[in-house]
């Protein structure tokens, strides 16, 4: 297997872990709701807390990693989750709870850039998307595992056990990455001259030695449609990791037993989208060029996604409307590895600092879904308002996508990975 496959494996496991953590206080939330005695619109403050600490840090962890490297980074941003996902089960009050989740988001934050920043440096621009998809559906499998996982462990010992022991699980895996990882795969022993120059030709990425130039990158109205579009997405999304679970429950009468049995569908449809995703982008960047081919996925992705969000809002059945939030879960997951790859392709030895100013507005979307999610219940007394407002959002990001143009560098010293068509042969 090659050294960037293997990277991949390990990269994988980092994702699953990353959502098993994120997704387990969606699945606990009817219980901490009822434990603490919070409101919708409080508990939306919890899941608040997180997104607007993430979108505070994402771009600060990602700059962070282009300067240092992912290697240390990662294992900073492991390290620390995983210490305040533990502090999330000692929690007692709605302030206490609150300020636990700030601090989780804000030590959560970079996750993914720095897991971009690895694959820009390690995989050539054909391979990326491709990359990018597998890192994202380890995401949707960490959340299709949670409800088998945090349900039984909740039933026996409570849900605060739930974020002890998951906690702890990721400590076991950071010196796992910092022994195998390396910023540069030419420091990697064991690697082949053969796949060094895959990689090298490929357009890999260097490591930035200097700053970002920001009043360049400012400038560039594709960062603003890419912030845009990625902060529209955000509102849909969101909601499968943070409210989805309660809205079953509270929504369509879910038990338990009903969550185990369905709850996951829609992260195991996102995985195979997200898997989808990112090899139909690589083929159709190869086949229409990068500028057509990064656009055709985002726009047909999140379109479907809105009218399948409609659906389920039109649904009161509880298979058909968990079936159609799956169509819209992966409908809008086959779109995310050509976001994320279009931020490699602009940003170049950037790409951290890029990604996270990309998944910043993202977060700013989610922390706006999750707080007006509980007010909205409030205002009309139902659970199925809020889809409206997402269905909206998810349409609109859609059409964003078309003003988004991956041949056009973010500024003139990190050029973008190829212009139109590319055409480079796999290895």
């Amino acid at each position: 297997m090659k050294y960037r496959n293997r990277l991949l494996v390990l990269l994988f496991s980092f994702s699953t872990l990353t959502y098993i953590d994120r997704v387990c206080i969606s699945v606990a939330g009817q219980d901490i709701q009822v434990d603490l005695g919070l409101t919708p619109s409080e508990w939306g403050w919890v899941l608040g807390a997180f997104s607007i600490a993430y979108a505070l840090f994402e771009i600060p962890t990602g700059f962070m990693g282009d300067r240092m490297g992912p290697r240390r980074t990662i294992a900073r941003i492991v390290l620390w989750w995983s210490v305040f996902t533990v502090m999330t089960g000692y929690a007692r009050t709605f302030w206490h709870l609150v300020a636990t989740r700030f601090l989780f988001g804000a030590g959560e934050a970079g996750a993914y850039p720095n897991a971009s920043i690895a694959i820009a440096r390690w995989f050539p621009t054909c391979e990326r998307a491709r990359a990018q998809g597998y890192l994202w559906m380890a995401s949707r499998v960490g959340g299709a595992i949670s409800p088998f996982l945090v349900i039984p462990i909740q039933q026996v010992y409570g849900w605060r056990a739930v974020f002890i022991i998951f906690g702890l699980i990721g400590l076991f895996w950071i010196p796992i990455w910092y022994l195998w990882f390396r910023d540069d795969p030419a420091d990697k022993k064991g690697i082949t001259a053969e796949e060094l120059e895959e990689i090298r030709l490929g357009g890999a990425a260097q490591r930035a030695h200097e700053s970002m130039p920001w009043r360049q990158a400012l400038r560039s109205r594709n960062l603003w449609w890419l912030m845009a579009m990625y902060y529209t997405y955000c509102w849909g999304a969101f909601f499968y990791l943070a409210w989805m679970h309660t809205f079953l429950e509270k929504g369509r009468d879910y038990s338990k037993a009903d969550l185990i049995a369905y709850s996951w569908l829609p992260f195991v449809f996102g995985a195979f989208a997200n898997l989808l995703g990112g090899y139909a982008s690589d083929f159709m960047v190869t086949r229409m060029g990068l500028k057509k081919g990064r656009r055709v996925i985002g726009v047909t992705g999140l379109a479907l996604s809105a009218c399948f969000i409609a659906g389920a809002f039109m649904s009161q059945d509880k298979f058909v409307c968990v079936l159609f939030l799956s169509l819209g879960y992966a409908s809008s997951d086959f779109m995310v590895p050509s976001a994320w790859a279009v931020c490699l392709d602009i940003g170049g030895k950037f790409s951290g600092t890029v990604s996270g100013a990309m998944n910043t507005a993202g977060q700013l979307g989610s922390f706006c879904t999750v707080v007006a999610f509980g007010y909205i219940v409030e205002a009309f007394q139902s659970y199925n308002a809020p889809l409206i407002p997402i269905a909206i959002m998810t349409a609109l990001s859609a059409l964003i996508w078309l003003k988004i143009d991956p041949t056009i560098p973010l500024v003139p010293t990190a050029p973008a990975s190829g212009l139109e068509p590319i055409k480079v042969a796999r290895p």
